[in-house]
């Protein structure tokens, strides 16, 4: 399984993270997505995000980068990415449930057919988890993940961690999203609780800007780089917020100062019809 180790430019720096989640590429740059041109979003999110980019140790892509899996999308996801010129050993990639894993990993490195993957970045552990499962938008961890996990974190105990994956692992107060989150969320979490070294738990899925403690773990979800949901709601509604990012700084005392950062919203006509998510 892969597992590499750097370091930050120096002992008392923060680890610093750039997350990119739920781009929904298409295979035909020219189409859209309920309206939405998701290849222009991200190139707005990409563009506005280069200072972010070029001083990160780590490039995180979070999930939902196709939204059909198609290869030619990752290609051209690539393809952006080389040209703001990051580096493979910065960026990391896993899948969400509108990915195909396998075409994925032939693109980006990440976790790839062991499902998991670590970087381990100064005093820090950064933990990759695959909670996607073919032909469901929930998300599901399997044993062997969950016995990695726990090694990994009792091997690490004098390093900080945080823990990332697609899928939400506990509610965030949208019924419709709650109802295709982590289906053994409570299991990880129950895990997470037994290593003091957890600082956080980062994830996508949710189309929108989520924070939530949990036992001192901070629980953290970064808007899309395409279309946004309104927070709280039974049912699925498009949120008038640009699409955005999120930065991090990994701090050596355990400490995550974290922003999410975003671009003028283009698609006010966005859809609102039923469709996998």
């Amino acid at each position: 399984m892969p597992d590499r180790t750097a370091s930050a430019p120096r002992a008392d720096d923060p680890v610093r993270v750039t997350q990119f989640t739920d781009l929904h590429l298409l295979g035909d740059p020219a189409a859209h997505l309920r309206g939405v041109d998701t290849e222009a979003t991200f190139r707005a999110v990409l563009d506005a995000a280069q200072r972010d980019c070029a001083r990160a140790d780590l490039l995180l892509l979070t999930g939902d980068l196709a939204e059909n899996g198609e290869p030619a999308a990752y290609a051209r996801l690539r393809a952006h990415l080389d040209a703001q010129q990051v580096a493979d050993d910065r960026l990391l990639a896993l899948p969400g449930n509108h990915d195909a894993p396998e075409a994925l990993a032939t693109v980006f490195d990440g976790t790839g057919t062991a499902r998991v993957t670590a970087r381990t970045l100064g005093g820090w552990e950064v933990l990759l988890l695959d909670s996607s499962v073919p032909g469901r938008s929930e998300g599901h961890l399997d044993a062997t993940q969950f016995d990695w996990l726990d090694a990994r974190l009792a091997r690490a105990a004098r390093r900080h961690a945080l823990v990332v994956l697609h899928h939400q692992p506990l509610p965030i107060g949208s019924t419709w999203l709650d109802a295709i989150a982590l289906d053994n969320g409570p299991e990880l979490l129950g895990l997470l609780d037994t290593h003091a070294n957890v600082r956080g738990v980062l994830f996508g899925h949710v189309h929108q800007a989520f924070e939530r403690r949990r036992h001192g773990v901070r629980h953290i979800a970064t808007p899309s780089t395409c279309v946004q949901f309104v927070p709280r709601r039974a049912r699925i509604e498009i949120d008038a917020l640009g699409p955005g990012w999120r930065t991090l700084e990994l701090h050596p005392d355990g400490r995550i100062r974290t922003r999410v950062r975003r671009v003028a919203a283009s698609h006010p006509a966005a859809e609102s019809r039923p469709g996998r998510r």
